[in-house]
């Protein structure tokens, strides 16, 4: 179930942010196992992105994990205080990966209420790439993790949904990528209420 090293290096990076729909991410820490189903995630294609932190090429020690192998946990610090999960995608050495942006709680929800202080049905709790890293209790510490090992990993329990039930959408947040802010690289779950914005 858990999905292999070579799902990860497929080059299509679209194709693989609307794959990962459905597909359950799981940490294991201290606190035990956590998981949700993937219901949001957005496209960046390296070095060609003006969104991506590898455009044109740039590199520099925050965005090393960009460079990996596909299938390495790429996660980095937005405004100091909210730690982002993204999954490094294609060949090494080609920078594209797909940030995960909403889950729905799917296993250890006890642990998630504890780290979010609110109940598991509330859509905050996992809505939005900042507050799925707290309920699954991803940090800095998990930046440059392999996603086929025991740390965090992704599994395939046959949950898929239909073109019909996909919304596509353009990235948040990005207004500084010029043409390339209103691409419809954002793909979501329509009918999940873990998705914030559609």
């Amino acid at each position: 179930m858990k999905l292999s090293a070579v799902y990860y290096l497929n080059p299509d990076v679209e194709f693989l942010a609307k794959d990962l729909l459905g597909k359950i991410l799981f940490t294991r820490t201290d606190d035990g196992i956590t998981a949700g189903i993937i219901v949001e995630t957005e496209a960046y294609f390296g070095t060609g992105d003006q969104a991506s932190h590898a455009y044109g090429g740039r590199r520099t020690a925050r965005t090393e994990a960009m460079y990996s192998d596909g299938g390495t946990a790429y996660v980095y610090l937005c405004y100091g205080i909210h730690s982002l999960l993204n999954v490094v995608t294609s060949a090494k050495e080609d920078p594209k990966c797909v940030l995960i942006r909403s889950i729905e709680p799917f296993v250890g929800l006890e642990i998630m209420e504890m780290r979010r202080k609110m109940p598991a049905d509330h859509q905050a709790i996992s809505s939005g790439p900042g507050s799925l890293a707290k309920s699954l209790g991803i940090d800095s510490s998990f930046n440059k993790n392999v996603l086929t090992e025991e740390r965090i990993w992704i599994e395939d329990r046959n949950i898929s949904y239909s073109t019909s039930q996909i919304g596509i959408g353009s990235r948040i947040g990005i207004a500084y990528a010029q043409e390339h802010a209103n691409l419809p690289l954002r793909f979501f779950v329509k009918d999940s209420k873990y998705v914030k914005i559609r």
